[in-house]
């Protein structure tokens, strides 16, 4: 076939083609590893030394792609969340589920991630003081519950008096206390009340469980009378 592109040389075209690729390829392994050095040792005690020998890779090589420890997490720990974000839109969103189904989904799903990444509580608490609005644009947070499924679920309730009227933000707010928590308390419970890793896990486990049982006695306990 001939090419009547001028100037085009295919050869160097798979040149260019084979690079791009190697380079996406090498840039995926170091966001690999640095999750799983990010994850095993923490923000903290993760260096770049340790990132590069998890991706078989030299140090230089991983600071061409990734300048700094702080962007490299930033990075992965933004993709991370954003990934989960879209899957809490999946379950708030599903029409055929009850208000109490959803908060049990979403409830396993919150320590199912904050166990395999416990670092992003600390990134998107870190993110919400340095940079509120830029998370919430990127993430879309009013929309992710103001236009939810969820929501209109919980204002019909409300309205067939089938729930005390309070702010839905407070069973927000309180779904993600009881979950996110333990994690950012993690380094203290384990100093201080906790025996071991393998404990803190058995007990966010059964947090599974337990967290939807609280979260429906506060939804439908007795309204209180409101200052």
């Amino acid at each position: 076939m001939i090419n009547f592109i001028q100037g085009f040389n295919p050869v160097q075209g798979n040149k260019m083609k084979a690079k791009l690729s190697k380079d996406i390829s090498t840039e995926e392994k170091i966001k690999h590893a640095a999750r799983v050095i990010f994850t095993r040792k923490g923000y903290a005690a993760a260096r770049t030394r340790d990132i590069a020998a998890e991706a078989g890779i030299n140090l230089a090589l991983l600071n061409y792609y990734f300048r700094s420890k702080e962007k490299l997490f930033e990075l992965v720990m933004m993709e991370n969340f954003e990934q989960f974000i879209k899957g809490i839109r999946t379950l708030l969103n599903e029409e055929e589920t009850s208000l109490e189904t959803k908060i049990e989904n979403l409830v396993a799903s919150y320590i199912e991630l904050l166990t395999r990444q416990p670092d992003i509580p600390l990134f998107v608490l870190h993110e919400i003081r340095a940079n509120p609005k830029i998370l919430v644009r990127r993430i879309g947070v009013k929309d992710l519950f103001e236009k939810s499924v969820f929501m209109k679920q919980f204002r019909s309730a409300v309205r067939q008096k089938k729930l005390p009227a309070i702010h839905p933000v407070h069973v927000l707010m309180n779904l993600m206390g009881l979950t996110i928590f333990p994690f950012v308390a993690a380094p203290l419970l384990l100093h201080a009340v906790i025996g071991d890793q393998k404990e803190f896990l058995a007990l966010m486990a059964q947090r599974k469980k337990l967290i939807p049982m609280w979260m429906k006695a506060m939804m439908y306990a007795p309204r209180l009378p409101i200052p």
